[in-house]
Formats: C-alpha cells, sequence, structure tokens
C-alpha cells in the first residue's frame, strides 16, 4: 500500500484494509503508521529490493553496474506488483506528516549510492576502472540512472523503453 499510494497517501483504512486487520491490530502489532511504514521499507530492501546486492557482488565493475541496472529495470516494471520503487516514490512529495519517511527514504538511497560507490573505489583500487575514474561522480550517476527509471516505469514507460535507456547509459562507462 506504501509502494502504491506513499507513505502519506496510504490511509490507515487502506493499511488495515490490505493487510486484513483492525486498527486496534496494527497498533498492538506495529505501534503507529511510521514504525509500519519502517517495516514495510525494511521489507522492500530483503525482498524487491534484494536484487542490488546481488548485483555489486559480480566480479567485474562493469558487469555489476549493467546487471544492477538492467534489474532495476525489471523490478520497477514488473507487472506483479506496483510500478516504479518504494524508496524513490514512497515519501518524495510530502508534508509534515511524512517528513520522518521522507528522511528515511533518502537514507535509504544514499546508502545504496554509498554502496556503489564502495564497489567501484573496489574496482579502481584493483584496476577494473581507469585511474581517472571518480568512483564518487560514477555511483551518483548510477544512483541518478536508477531513481530516474523508477519514475519513467511509475509514469508509464515500457520494460523494452528502459532497458534502451540502460544500453544508451552504459556507453558512458570509461573505457
Amino acid at each position: 500500500m506504501f509502494w502504491r499510494k506513499g507513505y502519506e497517501g496510504a490511509s490507515l483504512s487502506d493499511l488495515t484494509e490490505a493487510m486484513g486487520i483492525n486498527r486496534p491490530s496494527l497498533y498492538a502489532t506495529f505501534g503507529d503508521k511510521r514504525a509500519l511504514f519502517s517495516k514495510a521499507v525494511e521489507r522492500y530492501t530483503q525482498g524487491p529490493a534484494c536484487y542490488a546486492t546481488d548485483a555489486l557482488a559480480e566480479p567485474k565493475a562493469r558487469r555489476a553496474i549493467e546487471r544492477l541496472l538492467s534489474q532495476a529495470v525489471d523490478r520497477v516494471t514488473d507487472p506483479h506488483g506496483p510500478r516504479g520503487c518504494l524508496l524513490v516514490q514512497g515519501a518524495l512529495s510530502s508534508g509534515d506528516e511524512g517528513r520522518v519517511a521522507r528522511e528515511e527514504l533518502a537514507a535509504k538511497r544514499a546508502a545504496g549510492e554509498a554502496a556503489i560507490r564502495k564497489r567501484l573505489q573496489r574496482a579502481r583500487a584493483e584496476g577494473d576502472l581507469p585511474p581517472g575514474a571518480d568512483p564518487a561522480d560514477l555511483a551518483r550517476y548510477v544512483a541518478s540512472l536508477l531513481q530516474g527509471l523508477a519514475v519513467q516505469a511509475a509514469s508509464g514507460a515500457t520494460r523494452a523503453a528502459l532497458q534502451r535507456v540502460v544500453q544508451l547509459a552504459l556507453r558512458a562507462w570509461p573505457a
């Protein structure tokens, strides 16, 4: 529900109906909507978004980034779930009620970028990136692509169109 409607858009009625429970049960189990959101984000990162960890484990940096972007396209366009990405869309546009959720998602996105940067720093140390390639700049570029792919998917872009974006982006990979 948070993935479909965002933090503020998902009402308590939406949440209890989706889970098949009543409000007292929601409060007894999770404490409040904010705590439930955190649990949902954690479940998302360990479930639908876990492809990122596997992709970054690839032995070659370019292959790791190619796999990361391609699998992101598959995830954000999966017809069996909401389009887009909970970490990108869950609380971008929110008021004071969603401030903590917005900050939590920003921290998750920053952690994702940091994981990419760390992988690219390792690649540079191993000689898998040219000496002039900046891992921080490349990580920011890849993170921006990931977020853009999610927004495009949520706006209706097709899997094929987004895979073409990935192929175009990979042409910029340092030789």
